[in-house]
Order: structure tokens, then C-alpha cells, then sequence
């Protein structure tokens, strides 16, 4: 009974490690478009995706300018697309198997970082993989614990991105407020100067002509 139960466990460990993934990202910069293939091997599944524009190169910019992001399906369709945003997630069912093309467009004249993730939820049917009828429905809550736990990743990173962008924004505010400070002090120091002079023209002037 034993050695049943310890085989048992054995598959069970085994089965469980192929469904085991990792939340993978990728950052990269854009000058004008870029365009990212992810395949999907199944109608029906979900697909999750999410950007966030991080910064862009010049610490002058400030403006919320976003970027577009076209998804087309494996016939050139497009099938979701997101306009003008500096931060998107959003997730679609897929209609057609196969490679899916995400295509950024930057309209601002700056290059910008984004941080872009994709990921497809599936559900696997056990009952193909496993005779037993006490092993289907476990693999079943398996995979839905895996697909819990990878959309609970996929969510951290994408407010991991957003942190990392409020981060940037917040020290590229406080440089400016600092340049700011800068110049409104040597502007105030210029024109004390200034009118330093002008009073020690001005005395100079009266000194002179009540001599004369």
C-alpha cells in the first residue's frame, strides 16, 4: 500500500512540473515600431497582455504621450488594439490558432522604454493523459491553481512596471523643480546685480552734478 502510494505521489510530482511556469516579461526600447509574434496553440484560450511605458530618453518630456498597440490574429486580422496610452492590460479570447503579431507604434519624436508581457491561459483536458478517475480531476485543479498563481505573477508585474515608471516620472519631476530653483535664484542673483549697478549709476550721476 505503501509503495502504490509512493509511486502515486512520484506521478503526481511529475505531472505537475511541465505545468509549472514563470512570469516572463520583456523591456526594450522603441524609436518608431516594433512588432513581437507569440503562438497559440489552441481556439478557446485567453490571452493576457499588458504594457507600460516606462520613460522616455530625454528627461525634458513630461507629457503623457502613449504609444498604440495593434494585435492581429494568424490571418492578419486584426482582433484588439490599444490607442494613444502609456499603460494598458487587457485579455481577449482567441479565435484562430497560431502566431498572433503585436506591433507597437510610437508617435512621439523621443525613444521610449516599454515594458511588454504576454501571456496564454490554457486548461488542459486530464482525462486524455490520465486513466485513472481519481487523477483527472486533481490534474484539472492542478492546472487551475497554476493558471491562478501565473495570472497573480502577471499581475505583479505589471504593477511592478507601473512602480518603476512613477519612480522615473517622480525623480524627473524633482530634477526639474531643482533646475527650476536653480535658475529662479540665479535669475534673482542677476537682477540684484542689475540693480546694484544701476544705483550706484544713478548716485554717481546726483554725486556728479551736485558737484557741479
Amino acid at each position: 500500500m505503501e509503495g502504490l502510494s509512493w509511486r502515486r505521489a512520484c506521478v503526481l510530482v511529475l505531472c505537475i512540473i511541465p505545468f509549472l511556469r514563470s512570469a516572463a516579461g520583456i523591456r526594450f526600447v522603441i524609436d518608431r515600431e516594433e512588432c513581437f509574434s507569440h503562438n497559440v496553440d489552441y481556439e478557446g484560450d485567453t490571452l493576457h497582455v499588458s504594457f507600460v511605458v516606462i520613460k522616455a530618453d530625454t528627461p525634458w518630456h513630461y507629457s503623457e504621450d502613449g504609444v498604440d498597440l495593434v494585435v492581429k490574429d494568424s490571418s492578419g486580422a486584426q482582433v484588439r488594439d490599444s490607442r494613444d496610452k502609456t499603460s494598458d492590460k487587457f485579455d481577449f479570447i482567441v479565435q484562430k490558432r497560431g502566431v498572433h503579431r503585436f506591433c507597437f507604434t510610437n508617435k512621439s519624436p523621443y525613444h521610449e522604454t516599454i515594458d511588454f508581457d504576454v501571456h496564454v491561459g490554457h486548461y488542459s483536458y486530464f482525462d486524455q493523459h490520465a486513466k485513472d478517475e481519481h487523477f483527472a480531476p486533481l490534474f484539472e485543479q492542478i492546472a487551475k491553481l497554476d493558471e491562478a498563481l501565473y495570472n497573480i505573477q502577471f499581475e505583479q508585474h505589471w504593477l511592478e512596471a507601473q512602480t518603476d515608471r512613477q519612480a522615473i516620472l517622480n525623480e524627473n519631476m524633482s530634477r526639474r523643480a531643482i533646475h527650476k530653483a536653480l535658475f529662479e535664484s540665479a535669475a534673482l542673483i542677476a537682477a540684484s546685480v542689475i540693480q546694484v549697478y544701476l544705483l550706484r549709476r544713478l548716485f554717481e550721476r546726483k554725486l556728479g552734478s551736485s558737484r557741479v
